[in-house]
């Protein structure tokens, strides 16, 4: 059972505490400088840019062999890969395309990476925040929660079972969905609605702060459930929020006037990307079993957010469990986690 679960809920707000504990008092994480990716292949979505392009060069640093960066734009990814290359000669860095707004796009990517000999790692970084409504024309789901949970579960599924083959019990694959702290200021408005999922496609229920934040709730909910069916020995799977950090695009859909805010708020509080970065390191390197199931916040295991620990909190996370496996079970989701487990 994860960690995180066994855990009292943090009853301080998020704003101030824990945001200005994120922020300002804790102290990053860094490898032992003994440490080596020697030998070992590691996948990291979104990685053309930003955290995820950090997250890379920090694991290439360690002597990572393989690098797959898994992106929506080819060129984009190859610009990336060319600087990471020539920084990095010794090192396989290959361009994989993936676009989290297609299913057919998921699992195809997936398909391609079975067929690698060896995987060890993957850091599932890619991620939008939509200032706006927009529902995904593949999907018909609002882009932020389709993006951000649905096919990032989608993706986790699938990887599951190719990590677990392609690792020992003794080295268990590695994948590391990324969070954020935000989601303890998730409103989550719509909790109550029937059908749930259907419920974030509505204009009514569109909150332009709140939605980023309810999708990383529901990425809480979802690795909770999670944990019943796949076991640390097989793969480790973990959350791993990197706190408010400057240098990513995430605030790319911002009007004008709020950019130039968030800017400003940025240069005063936020974290560098390569501190950043590192908690994506600490998160598929540093922590082991341990952290599996659990949600990493500041380097540390922490607890959820607090409503997962009620009855209504369950019943919310069973609904929503059993609405995303209707979702995606054109991928037989549920098929993958019952083989997991062993039914």
């Amino acid at each position: 059972m994860g960690l995180s679960k066994d855990m009292q809920p943090i009853s301080s707000p998020f704003f101030p505490h824990i945001f200005f504990k994120n922020q300002f008092r804790s102290k990053p994480t860094w490898p032992p400088k003994d440490t080596s990716l020697a030998g070992k292949v590691a996948i990291v979505t979104g990685a053309n840019q930003g955290l995820g392009l950090e997250a890379s060069d920090q694991l290439l640093s360690l002597s990572l062999s393989r690098l797959i960066i898994a992106v929506r734009s080819v060129a984009k990814g190859e610009a990336a890969a060319n600087a990471l290359r020539a920084k990095y000669p010794q090192a396989t860095i290959d361009v994989f395309q993936l676009d989290m707004s297609s299913y057919s796009s998921i699992q195809a990517f997936a398909g391609q990476i079975k067929q690698l000999d060896h995987v060890d790692i993957a850091i599932l970084n890619a991620g939008v925040r939509k200032t706006k409504l927009e529902l995904d024309p593949n999907t018909g789901h609002e882009e932020t929660i389709q993006v951000n949970y649905i096919s990032a579960v989608l993706l986790c599924i699938l990887l599951l079972p190719i990590l677990k083959q392609k690792s020992t019990p003794q080295q268990p694959g590695r994948i590391s969905i990324v969070g954020s702290g935000l989601a303890f200021q998730s409103k989550f408005r719509s909790r109550t609605a029937s059908p749930l999922l259907s419920s974030f496609d509505d204009p009514k229920n569109f909150d332009i702060l709140d939605q980023y934040n309810t999708s990383k709730l529901l990425g809480m909910m979802f690795l909770w459930k999670l944990d019943e069916y796949v076991s640390a020995d097989d793969v480790v799977v973990n959350l791993v929020d990197p706190g408010f950090v400057n240098g990513t695009s995430l605030s790319r859909d911002l009007s004008p006037v709020v950019s130039v805010l968030m800017a400003v708020w940025k240069n005063v509080t936020a974290r560098s990307l390569k501190v950043g970065a590192s908690t994506y390191v600490d998160a598929v390197v540093l922590k082991g079993k341990e952290s599996h199931g659990s949600y990493i916040m500041s380097w540390e295991i922490s607890p959820f957010v607090g409503v997962l620990y009620t009855p209504e909190g369950q019943q919310i996370t069973k609904r929503l469990w059993q609405e995303t496996m209707a979702e995606l079970r054109f991928a037989d989701v549920q098929g993958i986690l019952d083989g997991l487990k062993g039914y």
